[in-house]
C-alpha cells in the first residue's frame, strides 16, 4: 500500500466530471490496490473521506470511514459509480473541511438523510440509507466526482475560517467536522 499526493485547490481534476468505472475492472489487482491506498491515504491524512479525483486520479469511485462507538461512527465503505436517489426533506448546516482545501473550514447546509446507490469494492450492488455524519460525508464526497467543492456549497461565506480560528472560537469538543 502507499500513500497518495493529495490534489489541492486550483487543480483543475478537481473540477472534473470524473469517469466511470467499467465494472469489469472493479476486481482487478489494480484496482483494489488502489481502494487499499485511497484507505490507507485517507487514514493518514487523517480523514473521514477521500475521493479518486483527490488523488489525481478522475474516476468514480470514493471511500469512507468514521471509527469510534458514538453517532458520528460509520463503517468503512466503497462506493463505484455512486448515484444518490434520494434525499430527505430535512436540511442540516455542519462544518466541513476537505483535504484538498488545506486549512480551512466553512458551513454547508445538506440534506440530513440520503439514499445512494453504487457497486462495493467487490463489484455488488449495494443500497445504504445514512443519515447524520455518514450522510454529509457520502454527499461531500460525491461531490468530487462532479468537480464541486464544499466552498461551492457554502450559502455564507462568513462562516468560512482558518482551521487554527475555528479550533480557538468555533469548534467545540462534539462538533464533527468533515
Amino acid at each position: 500500500m502507499a500513500i497518495l499526493p493529495i490534489a489541492k485547490l486550483g487543480n483543475p481534476i478537481l473540477r472534473q466530471v470524473a469517469a466511470k468505472v467499467d465494472p469489469r475492472d472493479i476486481r482487478t489487482k489494480e484496482l483494489q490496490r488502489f481502494i487499499d491506498d485511497l484507505f490507507e491515504t485517507m487514514l493518514d491524512e487523517p480523514g473521514i473521506g477521500l475521493a479518486s479525483p483527490q488523488v489525481s486520479r478522475s474516476i468514480q469511485l470514493v471511500v469512507l470511514g468514521c471509527e469510534g462507538d458514538g453517532e458520528d461512527a460509520f463503517p468503512n465503505t466503497v462506493l463505484i459509480n455512486p448515484k444518490i436517489v434520494f434525499y430527505g426533506p430535512q436540511q442540516e448546516e455542519n462544518w466541513e473541511g476537505c483535504l484538498s482545501v488545506d486549512g480551512l473550514r466553512g458551513k454547508v447546509t445538506r440534506p440530513a438523510v440520503v439514499r445512494v446507490q453504487a457497486l462495493d469494492r467487490q463489484g455488488k450492488s449495494i443500497d445504504i440509507e445514512a443519515t447524520g455524519l455518514y450522510a454529509v460525508c457520502i454527499q461531500h464526497e460525491m461531490d468530487h466526482l462532479i468537480g464541486k467543492l464544499f466552498v461551492d456549497r457554502m450559502a455564507d461565506m462568513s462562516t468560512l475560517t482558518q482551521l487554527a480560528e475555528f479550533s480557538r472560537y468555533w469548534q467545540k469538543e462534539s462538533t464533527p467536522v468533515i
